[in-house]
């Protein structure tokens, strides 16, 4: 299949800041994901020795592929060029009782430069505004917000200026599992405290160019940290490149 933007989405995505959701695979598809998901990864260490949330792309292959199907790469192509860098994954694992998120933009937290990055959100769980989906604000990608030291009971450390947050704007996005959504760097997002008994469990995926620096061993990344090349080259070489990790048994 084809999943080339049309230019209607191309320009919904200039104006609105996001495009969504989509389909990547079925929710049966996605439970027999979730299960390796549960048993292989969020149970083992990962690159990053401080959490196992963070990059297991890089070594396990069946998270690899995900981030590689079509359904994502197309669309990334269409908005950023031919050549596509992966440059980080993580998990939002929230419980039953998880923390709010507050609203941020994510251009703040990220050793990038320039800051061009394609985010990729996509649900593992079922994703309702009872369990805390990320909600976020319509064309405020426009605008760059100052952020804050965090009120207490954040679960970041900064959040955006909470004077100059509409948040009467906002727009929930409720998925299905193997559903996702598109939003660039500079999106005003957040989710709610968990105050349902349900889990809400995400993957995102972190896309840039290859004109784009990244400073790899820095937090929030980590020593030994690197990018996979996803489509296309890398003409320049500004990063440190790995290939996708083996097959899984």
């Amino acid at each position: 299949m084809d999943f080339r933007l049309t230019p209607a989405e191309l320009t919904h995505f200039h104006e609105q800041g996001y495009l969504g959701p989509y389909t990547l695979c079925s929710p049966e598809k996605m439970a027999a994901i979730r299960t390796r998901i549960e048993t292989e990864v969020l149970t083992t260490d990962g690159p990053n020795p401080k959490t196992r949330l963070q990059c297991r792309h890089l070594d396990q292959r069946f998270l690899y592929d995900l981030c590689a199907h079509p359904a994502i790469l197309d669309r990334a192509e269409s908005l950023f060029g031919p050549d596509l860098i992966l440059w980080a994954t993580y998990f939002f694992n929230k419980e039953p009782g998880g923390s709010e998120i507050p609203w941020h933009q994510d251009f703040n937290y990220w050793p990038l430069e320039p800051v061009v990055n394609l985010s990729v959100w996509l649900a593992i769980d079922p994703v309702t505004v009872e369990n805390a989906c990320v909600n976020l604000i319509p064309g405020s990608h426009k605008k760059i917000i100052k952020h804050l030291p965090s009120r207490d009971g954040m679960a970041f450390g900064e959040e955006a200026d909470p004077a100059q947050v509409d948040a009467s704007k906002a727009i929930s996005m409720e998925l299905q599992p193997g559903e996702f959504f598109l939003f660039n760097e500079r999106t005003l997002h957040q989710s709610h405290k968990n105050a349902s008994q349900k889990r809400r469990l995400g993957m995102t995926m972190r896309i840039t160019v290859p004109f784009v620096k990244i400073t790899h061993d820095i937090s929030p990344l980590f020593p030994g940290h690197a990018n996979i090349q996803l489509r296309g080259t890398d003409p320049l070489g500004f990063n440190r490149l790995t290939l996708p990790p083996e097959a899984n048994p």
